[in-house]
């Protein structure tokens, strides 16, 4: 793989909107760069839930599921020790439960790469990646995906950020319409309707913005 195609690569993500497209053209580079059967991105960020990002295959998410549940599996330790997790040949992999192997195998895969994502210090993803045959992935071919592993962690973590800081310019947004509704309505100025919005939303648990959501929809606030 060519410094060039990772060079356009790199230019594709970055002009990416959504975590969601960023996480699926780097499971699709995957596809073609490295001649995979299939490939996924889970999230096993600390006090997230886990959750599956990106996937080419059911069977990928099947597999994601199954390791979250058992809170151990290859995808497991990668995120744990933040290193990668090379399984050569399922069928004679004994460092995890048999449930795991066992699931692979009758989801026809035998080769699995684990790579976790890290940001920040921390591993907080895993790019994964399958084969249907045995000692799929050589040394060339894992130097390719630790060169995908380290664009992909940058890539997603910025539209993470991205979107995030979308979220909360929206919201302030729309808190400052709703803020101007009540000004309007009730003659108030703006720290008073603040404390108005506030109120409702600790008395009646929802978030501020939802508050607000309602207030712009229905000119009222809720009851």
């Amino acid at each position: 793989m060519s410094a060039d195609a990772f060079g356009r690569l790199a230019v594709e993500l970055h002009d990416l909107d959504s975590v969601d497209e960023t996480v699926d053209a780097v499971v699709q580079f995957a596809l073609h760069a490295l001649g995979c059967t299939c490939a996924g991105v889970a999230l096993i960020a600390r006090g997230r839930r886990p959750e599956v990002l990106a996937q080419t295959d059911p069977r990928v998410a099947t597999l994601y599921e199954l390791q979250i549940k058992a809170h151990e599996g290859p995808m497991m330790t990668a995120i744990q020790e933040e290193r990668a997790v090379v399984v050569a040949d399922v069928e004679t992999e004994t460092r995890w439960p048999s449930a795991w192997a066992a699931q692979a195998r009758a989801a026809q895969l035998r080769s699995v790469v684990h790579l976790p994502l890290i940001a920040g210090g921390h591993a907080w993803a895993v790019l994964s990646l399958y084969s249907s045959v045995p000692n799929a992935f050589d040394a060339d071919d894992l130097a390719v995906a630790h060169i995908l592993a380290r664009h992909a962690s940058v890539a997603i973590a910025n539209a993470r950020q991205e979107e995030t800081l979308t979220a909360a310019i929206d919201a302030r947004k729309l808190v400052g319409q709703a803020m101007g509704i009540l000004m309007e309505r009730y003659d108030l100025d703006g720290d008073r309707a603040f404390e108005v919005l506030k109120r409702y939303s600790q008395q009646h648990n929802r978030k501020l913005r939802d508050v607000a959501q309602a207030l712009v929809d229905t000119r009222r606030l809720p009851n």
